[in-house]
């Protein structure tokens, strides 16, 4: 939240982990005082609206959010349906983040658009508009919807938010979105960049993803992914901002991230162990 004082921590269920192993992690961080599970889906990993159903149902006090569905692969009134469905089964509980999609993959499954931007500010517009109970007719550059609304929407819609990373699809969000979630290896001091491109109000909140490894050398664990990250951010590799160390270190990072504006730091632990990193954090915080 950008200009709140309350700030939330988050955990994410790391892809590579097998989907299995996701209701015990639910049910396992329910039982700590972290605020949030995030899930996410990436092309060839796993769907974002099927974990988010399933560590909703396994839990009790957890929002989870689902970071992020790509707007080129669901049509919106489906994706609205989907999100209302889990807001109305457990209020107050979800997050629902929507993105570009990373467009190497969009290609490989025929789902390309003209333009990212329309498609993203439609998508958002439309499904804001059908969780809030309205009738939604749009024909945009992207989004063609006629006369449609949800039969049962959500009492308490959830906050809808997009994952971005660019200057033009920050202020995007800044203006159409409730929230947005900010990528993995951004520092404290890119932050004020970040906000100054979104431009929002106290109540958009900032969702930032980290890092988290409380071991021994994150490169033994994190060399390709870090690699990967940097070449995706366009910095260099050491200037991939991470929650790493010993655990004190890594709390110095979290509670750094949120005095510079993140409303929410959801942690992404790496490793084979990756509850062990997440109570570390914890103790230390």
């Amino acid at each position: 939240m950008t200009g709140a004082t309350l700030k939330r921590l988050g955990v994410m269920f790391d892809r590579d982990l097998p989907p299995e192993q996701l209701i015990p992690f639910a049910k396992a961080l329910d039982a700590t005082t972290v605020d949030d599970l995030w899930v996410v889906e990436d092309l060839g990993w796993t769907g974002g609206i099927s974990a988010a159903a399933t560590a909703l149902a396994v839990t009790s006090r957890l929002r989870v959010g689902i970071g992020i569905t790509p707007a080129p692969l669901r049509n919106p009134m489906l994706l609205a349906m989907e999100l209302g469905n889990l807001a109305r089964l457990h209020p107050g509980r979800l997050a629902a983040g929507i993105g570009h999609g990373v467009q190497d993959w969009m290609r490989q499954v025929g789902a390309a658009v003209p333009s990212p931007l329309a498609l993203l500010e439609e998508t958002v517009t439309a499904v804001r508009a059908l969780l809030r109970g309205e009738t939604v007719t749009l024909h945009g550059k992207a989004v063609h919807l006629d006369g449609v609304s949800l039969v049962h929407p959500p009492a308490e819609p959830p906050p809808v938010l997009t994952g971005v990373k660019g200057p033009r699809s920050l202020a995007l969000s800044g203006r159409v979105a409730e929230g947005t979630i900010i990528p993995e290896g951004i520092g404290p001091d890119e932050l004020p960049a970040v906000l100054g491109h979104l431009n929002a109000g106290d109540d958009h909140e900032l969702v930032l993803f980290t890092y988290l490894y409380t071991g021994g050398d994150v490169s033994e664990v994190a060399g390709e992914l870090v690699e990967g990250q940097a070449a995706y951010l366009g910095v260099a590799q050491e200037d991939v901002s991470m929650a790493n160390g010993d655990p004190e270190a890594a709390a110095e990072l979290v509670k750094a991230l949120w005095a510079a504006g993140a409303g929410t730091v959801a942690v992404r632990p790496l490793g084979p162990e990756p509850l062990t990193h997440v109570h570390a954090l914890l103790a230390a915080l």
